[in-house]
């Protein structure tokens, strides 16, 4: 482990690191991220409201908790200023994937029936979080998701794709900034998970459930995103 990461400003500077490069290349004149900042404000407000409310609930449940030896000590509503970050510069950094992705590779034909597989998934998240029940962030997490996937009909066939191939991109970043925040260079978890509430299956040291929660909050974000981006380009 690294120690001298052992200090409070950590998650704090996890988060500035996360969006320092995407914040930077928002203006470059390919690209432009920041004409889409109206879109992305709106789409980020909402998905908030959402996973913040959900946050705060398993905060007071605990489900998690977040370990005090690496945060700055500031909280708002039970969370730490840095977990109220995490929802503005995760989100911020995987729409400016989903930009760039769109920019040099856009999809214009898709090659398999992505919404049947889509549907797959959502079936195979529902089985899972209802007979998980007994642990409330994989049921919560795996039916939510699975719910949200449902949402997506046939005629958002090319939304669908995007959100897959932005999630999977999304991954390496995710598997980078989650692993630190679980404990993968430090001597303790940033985020502590209660493992009576989990499946326990980890990828390194990230639960598996992280993963399911990424793509709900992902696949929300980019929906609301372009939505209201087509809204504009309209008017």
């Amino acid at each position: 482990m690294i120690d001298w990461l052992d200090n409070r400003y950590y998650y704090f500077l996890l988060m500035i690191l996360s969006i320092s490069y995407p914040l930077i290349r928002s203006f470059e004149n390919k690209i432009r991220f920041y004409k889409n900042w109206k879109s992305l404000v709106f789409a980020i407000s909402i998905m908030m409201t959402i996973f913040i409310t959900w946050d705060i609930i398993f905060t007071n449940l605990s489900v998690w908790s977040f370990n005090d030896r690496y945060i700055l000590g500031y909280k708002f509503l039970s969370l730490p200023i840095e977990e109220w970050m995490f929802f503005i510069c995760v989100p911020y950094s995987c729409i400016f994937i989903h930009e760039v992705l769109n920019y040099f590779f856009p999809i214009k034909k898709i090659r398999f029936n992505i919404y049947r597989f889509n549907q797959g998934v959502a079936v195979l998240l529902l089985i899972i979080g209802l007979t998980s029940w007994g642990k409330i962030y994989t049921s919560v997490c795996f039916i939510l998701t699975g719910l949200f996937l449902l949402l997506l009909k046939r005629k958002n066939i090319h939304l669908i794709a995007l959100i897959y191939r932005t999630f999977s991109v999304s991954l390496i970043p995710f598997f980078i900034v989650n692993g630190i925040l679980t404990g993968a260079l430090t001597n303790e978890p940033i985020v502590i998970y209660n493992n009576l509430q989990t499946t326990m299956i980890r990828i390194v040291t990230i639960p598996i459930e992280d993963f399911v929660y990424c793509l709900f909050m992902l696949g929300l974000t980019i929906w609301i995103y372009e939505l209201q981006k087509n809204a504009i380009s309209k008017t």
